[in-house]
């Protein structure tokens, strides 16, 4: 829904700050003060032309914002998705025109190209005017409205899996004779391959683990190193090098020759003595220990060889393959797979094709049922419509739904039809393009009786329509406001009417008046209560001069209308 419209130094607006409700909002007022540009800026908002003369004389630029409070669930928001933007509660579309006819676009203040503002308010707000028209007149629209009219939605979802299930398997089949495609022109390379990383059998985390068992056993070696070291040092092979334990024992028997009997040797020698036997004894225990630490930590003479040989091999097939080793293991399988792929080739691509061909003709009946409910609810839908044109003083006209096969190249989640609403507005007439055939008004008309057909199915929420009532008066334009108001009963609804029959449904009276200050006209909006409604549209009825039976025949109108 439109909740609010901004607009500055457009035309003959300078500042202008319009708030909207649900159901039917009229816009009135003498020819001249200012509607069309009321119109003019709300077009721009939704990305419509810009142009230098929508911008107030003297002023650098123009400004216009629309806020909208679009449902939950609304398309809007998935397009916001698509830019990677934030939903809001509330959608606000700005346009800012500079003095030179640049223009600039936002959305929740963030700036965007026109495109994509003119797509998101293509989903807001439908335009029915004398000259521009927003919405039915875009022949893309209209199988989504023929199937929410014929309550086709749940079959036209039936129709969406199917195809998004047979283009699946299409890309299937392409994958696999791609594969086997690639795996033919690889065959001799990719055999070898195998072949040779079977044999090398690289298995998970072996690297790590063959990394780690190798720096202990070169921890191990520099270990059993240093322990050979000392024991060498205690137990030298070469006879010129001293041999601790004979030094110690040449010692002790030196002090025991000293001369005198052992009775007279001093307390000092017997302490020398006793420190020799108990270095001899810490001595021979220290080897004791070196040896039983060289027998325990003898490691693998061959293993430490053969794990540099593996890490070796393994890093030599990863630089091979320009693979990290630890990707060598899912490597091997994927090129089995590849492998498999070739010599299974032909049973796997014919699989996938009798899948494609059963999911294309799942598709295609899904179809072609949804296309047999299309034609049933195209003749009920021209049914009613030619139930809503003779009020509308379209008696004469003729709508119809033409329903067309397309290419199977053009077939898509949306089914295998082409919809088009075509129009003939006199009789012996062909039907044609709806913008092509029907004029300003009889467009306009036709719009609303569409509207009134297909309110319920439609996904824009808020509907403008400029001066549908043009030409016509009498039980006519009486027919188009009781219309109005249907469609207002489901849709929010704005018009631009000179009709007093019209202006007496609105839930929302909004009258437009010129003003001049100074040397300045200015276009005012003032929103209307119950008494000036009456003279309003009293004035619509009687002209410039508003007379009591006007005012009556106004009263009367409102009370009718309500």
């Amino acid at each position: 829904m439109l909740a609010s419209l901004s607009i500055r130094d457009v035309v003959l607006i300078e500042r202008l700050d319009l708030q909207f409700g649900p159901g039917l909002s009229v816009l009135t007022g003498e020819t001249g003060a200012g509607k069309s540009i009321l119109l003019d800026s709300l077009g721009l908002a939704l990305g419509m032309r810009a142009e230098a003369g929508l911008v107030r004389a003297g002023q650098s630029q123009a400004s216009v914002a629309a806020v909208f409070l679009p449902p939950a669930a609304h398309p809007a928001h998935a397009i916001l998705a698509e830019q990677g933007m934030e939903a809001e509660e509330a959608l606000v579309l700005r346009r800012v025109v500079q003095a030179d006819g640049r223009s600039r676009a936002f959305v929740n203040d963030q700036p965007v190209g026109v495109g994509l503002l003119r797509r998101i308010a293509a989903t807001l707000v439908e335009v029915q005017g004398q000259h521009d028209q927003v919405g039915l007149a875009d022949p893309s629209t209209h199988g989504a409205l023929l199937d929410a009219f014929g309550g086709l939605e749940a079959q036209r979802g039936v129709v969406a899996a199917a195809h998004r299930a047979w283009k699946s398997a299409e890309a299937a089949l392409r994958e696999a004779e791609e594969a086997v495609a690639a795996a033919l022109r690889d065959e001799e390379w990719l055999r070898h391959a195998v072949e040779e990383l079977s044999t090398l059998a690289p298995e998970e985390g072996e690297e790590e683990a063959l990394s780690q068992e190798r720096t202990a056993l070169q921890q191990g070696e520099r270990r059993n190193e240093a322990i050979a070291s000392a024991l060498s040092e205690l137990q030298p092979r070469d006879r010129r090098s001293t041999n601790p334990a004979a030094a110690l024992r040449n010692a002790a028997r030196a002090l025991e020759r000293l001369p005198g009997a052992p009775a007279q040797k001093d307390n000092t020698a017997e302490a020398a003595l006793a420190a020799l036997a108990a270095a001899m004894d810490a001595l021979a225990e220290a080897e004791q220990q070196l040896e039983r630490l060289a027998a325990d930590a003898m490691p693998d003479p061959r293993r430490l060889e053969v794990l540099e040989d593996r890490l070796f091999s393994l890093r030599a097939a990863a630089r091979k393959h320009a693979v990290p080793v630890v990707e060598l293991p899912a490597l091997l399988e994927t090129l089995r797979d590849r492998l498999a792929a070739l010599d299974a080739g032909t049973e796997r691509v014919s699989a996938l094709e009798a899948a494609r061909r059963e999911s294309r003709t799942a598709y295609a009946s899904a179809a072609g049922a949804l296309t047999a409910a299309r034609q049933d609810a195209a003749r009920k839908l021209e049914k009613a419509l030619a139930q809503e044109l003779p009020p509308l003083k379209l008696d004469r006209a003729r709508v119809v739904l033409e329903i067309l096969p397309r290419e199977e190249a053009a077939w898509g989640p949306d089914g295998q039809d082409r919809v088009t609403m075509l129009v003939s507005t006199n009789p012996g007439q062909a039907p044609g393009a709806l913008m092509k055939i029907a004029s300003g008004g009889e467009l306009s008309r036709l719009m609303l009786a569409l509207k009134v057909v297909l309110a319920r199915g439609s996904p824009v929420p808020t509907l403008v329509f400029d001066e549908v009532d043009a030409g016509i008066g009498g039980a006519t334009a009486a027919a188009v406001g009781e219309r109005l108001q249907r469609v207002a009963e489901q849709l929010q609804v704005l018009v631009v009417t000179h009709s007093p029959q019209v202006a007496a449904r609105g839930a929302h009276h909004l009258r437009v008046a010129k003003a001049v200050r100074g040397e300045a006209a200015e276009t005012r909006v003032t929103p209307l209560k119950a008494e000036d409604r009456r003279e309003e549209i009293a004035r619509m009825l009687a002209g410039e001069r508003v007379t009591e039976a006007a005012r009556a025949a106004a009263e009367a109108l409102l009370e009718g209308a309500a």
